[in-house]
């Protein structure tokens, strides 16, 4: 019952966010199942003890790679299926942890949230990375 409610929320937010973005409607549907795969790809990762950033690194690398063949199949670019399926990845909450401590002077504590998130960001854009290279080599292979 966990996954279906994660993925039913990772769909919406996913979908709301591409709302607020003024993504095109009819790639409203697309992008919410991209982000839905994104987290549940997050949530199988972590599960079999995979930990929080190779998580992050899979799920954004999942995402990517859906992104690039919805944006063909769409006919539309793959920024707009990215950005709002990246939305449940998104470490807010260890920065807000991050900031709460350091409003609280305990700077120690914040600092190593604010590690965290750099991390998970990195590990981010390192999964977009990996999917934007395999994308590339996939097409390059595919047109011979």
């Amino acid at each position: 019952m966990t996954w279906i409610i994660n993925a039913l929320f990772s769909y919406l937010a996913s979908i709301a966010f591409g709302v607020i973005i003024n993504i095109p409607r009819r790639a409203l549907h697309a992008c919410g199942f991209v982000g839905m795969f994104g987290w549940l790809t997050y949530m199988f990762v972590k599960q079999i003890e995979g930990g929080v950033m190779m998580a992050n690194l899979v799920s954004a690398l999942a995402i990517g790679v859906c992104s690039i063949f919805v944006a063909r199949w769409q006919k539309m670019p793959t920024i707009l299926f990215n950005i709002p399926s990246l939305v449940p990845l998104v470490p807010g909450g260890q920065a807000y942890q991050a900031v709460r401590f350091f409003a609280l002077n305990n700077n120690i504590l914040a600092i190593s949230y604010l590690v965290q998130v750099a991390m998970i960001a990195g590990a981010i854009a390192m999964g977009f990375f990996l999917s934007e290279l395999v994308g590339q080599l996939y097409f390059k292979i595919s047109n011979r």
